[in-house]
């Protein structure tokens, strides 16, 4: 269906099955500037498709016969890198993570069939965002240590990190390579689809080595944990613990970063590191401004190692940010605040 004025988005379908291949194709084409420009069964296939076709967003299911969704990305990547979504079952298992790390950029849960018309319009919505996102190779390697370098005023007490899109491969990286065991609290605000964060969690324990949960409102803050905003809830942090509300959505998102930052300043002040990650638009950058108003360290993503460098664009836009780090020096910026 075409759109005056509205760009056409060309979208490859992946799915083993022939049914909910033409149950997606269905529900695109009745949504403006969307054309299904082919389908592929499996990895395999939808790789040799990209290639062919030049799509400029791919829809990719996981759990495929002979060269599964994970063969897929990871060939498509290397081959020639195209934004794409993964669409997976509501419940989501850590492995649905895995497609992230291997550079997938988001994930979309397939709702049941007689939703097909909002999911359509859901659908169609998520991939003109991720059509626009420039693919990059991230190159792994050498980098300069010396750009990591000491942040430390007062004595950090808490780490407090928001990201969106490409954002769960970045937090997996990142937690990584912190040391173990961490000697900070570590709360994380990361803008994702509801019924998503459970598994997130799952996964971000078993790639950062470390617990990571969903936060509970009134939790304590507890050295070495790691804790996650739930989705679809506001999360704040007091001296001793966080807090979940059902606030309406700020810059779009709940949970958004600038009420979470905002409360980091008020309650930790200069006792706080402040990082914003890859992402979409400029949710954060005020918050994180007013936690380095009032004294806290503040870090950025750099663009070269970012999914999408929306969000710290705007923190650095909004003189935000101390330092922008490529995410290996993030993480040995904090392992130094940690120290």
């Amino acid at each position: 269906m075409r759109q005056p004025g509205l760009k056409t988005i060309r979208v490859l379908v992946v799915d083993d099955s022939p049914l909910i291949r033409a149950w997606i194709c269905d529900a695109l084409a009745r949504q403006p500037g969307v054309t299904v420009v082919g389908t592929a069964a499996s990895g395999e296939e939808a790789t040799a498709r990209t290639i062919e076709l030049a799509p400029d967003v791919i829809t990719m299911d996981l759990q495929m016969p002979r060269s599964d969704g994970f063969d897929g990305i990871a060939s498509i990547m290397a081959l020639r890198p195209t934004p794409i979504l993964v669409l997976t079952a509501e419940s989501v298992e850590p492995n649905a993570f895995r497609a992230l790390s291997l550079g997938a950029l988001d994930l979309l849960p397939k709702p049941a069939t007689q939703e097909q018309r909002d999911f359509g319009a859901r659908l169609a919505e998520r991939l003109r965002l991720l059509a626009g996102t420039p693919v990059i190779r991230h190159v792994r390697g050498k980098r300069d240590r010396n750009v990591a370098v000491a942040l430390q005023r007062q004595p950090v007490a808490l780490v407090a990190i928001a990201a969106s899109l490409g954002g769960p491969r970045a937090l997996g990286q990142l937690l990584k390579a912190l040391p173990v065991p961490y000697p900070l609290p570590v709360v994380v605000v990361q803008h994702m689809a509801e019924g998503f964060t459970a598994g997130l969690t799952r996964w971000l324990s078993h790639e950062g080595r470390r617990e990571v949960r969903e936060a509970e409102d009134g939790e304590p803050l507890v050295a070495g944990t790691v804790l996650v905003a739930p989705a679809g809830k506001h999360l704040t942090v007091s001296r001793e613990a966080v807090h979940l509300d059902d606030g309406p959505p700020q810059h779009g998102f709940r949970p958004s970063a600038t009420p979470f930052f905002h409360s980091v300043a008020k309650s930790f002040g200069a006792r706080a590191c402040g990082v914003v990650l890859t992402g979409m638009g400029d949710d954060g950058a005020l918050g994180l401004k007013a936690l380095r108003d009032a004294g806290g360290s503040t870090i950025a993503q750099d663009e070269a190692t970012c999914a999408v460098f929306g969000m710290p664009r705007a923190a650095i836009a909004a003189g935000a940010v101390e330092q922008v780090l490529p995410l290996d020096g993030i993480a040995a910026a904090l392992a130094e605040v940690g120290g």
